[in-house]
């Protein structure tokens, strides 16, 4: 009996050993490793005193969205009713499938003559003919938000798009510049470098030539000047509000095109920070600049 105490009591001490190993092992690890990332890849717009939460996917679309309603000329009420229509209609994410043959971000179907799926899962190709419809429906923006896209959606549900007004107002209005330093991302430590190239395309798809992206002659190139000039003219909107609207959809998109930072005026969004900070220096009206993640001398970003 007491031989058999004896083993068990060695058992127990061996498991108490191996516990303690791991734990060390663990923490170890952790301290080679650094801090676990705990970014939650989520995005607010803040208004009146709310924050509007989407995922940086949502956050993506919902940037499209909104500057296609600007670089056309339309009001920030246009925003508003296109975001409020895609967060009903897809939940704001680009989907192949929905009721009968409805796909994209807008649930268009092909059969009612919105196009082929393959332009209807374009985003720019949807989000356009979106707005089409809409600049087609005389007093719009007299319209509550689901009577105006109501009008252009011919949903079975009509009322259904109303729940989405306020998330989709704060959005639109970070979005076209009319509230700023209110649109703010937590990410994840990008994982790759960003490009250049792939962001002036992106700048180029959503703004259609009204904002014209260079670089300002970093090292690395990783440092974009977006010109806001042309956006202001096609949207009546002061430079300021431009400069604001281009910043904020650049946050809205820092997931998609590892932005690490964005400056407009004198303040500054940093990836690794917490909301718009006040920069060192100040950036004149009608310029906004982004920092992709760039390529570190041991290969890493």
């Amino acid at each position: 009996m007491a031989a058999r105490r004896s083993r068990l009591g060695c058992a127990a001490l061996t498991a108490l050993v191996l516990l303690v190993a791991v734990v060390g092992a663990a923490v170890w690890l952790i301290r080679q490793t650094g801090a676990p990332d705990t970014a939650s890849n989520r995005c607010v717009a803040e208004s009146d005193g709310t924050s509007w939460e989407l995922s940086a996917a949502q956050a993506d679309n919902a940037a499209l969205i909104a500057v296609t309603s600007m670089q056309r000329g339309m009001p920030a009420r246009a925003a508003t009713i296109g975001l409020a229509t895609a967060l009903q209609e897809s939940r704001l994410i680009n989907i192949d499938y929905g009721d009968r043959d409805s796909v994209g971000l807008f649930q268009q179907r092909p059969s009612q003559g919105w196009g082929t799926v393959e332009q209807i899962m374009d985003p720019v190709y949807s989000t356009g003919k979106f707005y089409d419809g809409l600049a087609d429906v005389a007093g719009y923006t007299d319209m509550a938000v689901t009577e105006a896209a109501q009008a252009v959606q011919r949903s079975a549900f009509p009322d259904a798009y109303a729940q989405h007004e306020p998330r989709a107002r704060a959005w639109a209005s970070a979005l076209t510049g009319w509230s700023t330093a209110a649109l703010t991302c937590d990410l994840s430590t990008p994982e790759q470098p960003g490009s250049g190239d792939a962001f002036g395309t992106r700048v180029q798809r959503d703004f259609a030539g009204t904002v014209l992206s260079s670089t300002d002659g970093s090292a690395d190139g990783s440092r974009l000047l977006l010109s806001t000039d042309a956006l202001a003219a096609a949207s009546g909107a002061e430079a300021s509000r431009s400069g604001w609207a281009v910043a904020q959809w650049a946050v809205a998109v820092a997931a998609e095109q590892q932005v690490v930072g964005v400056q407009v005026g004198d303040r500054l969004w940093d990836r690794a920070g917490d909301g718009w900070a006040t920069a060192a220096d100040s950036l004149p009206a009608g310029t906004v600049a982004v920092t992709l993640a760039g390529q570190r001398s041991d290969g890493s970003t």
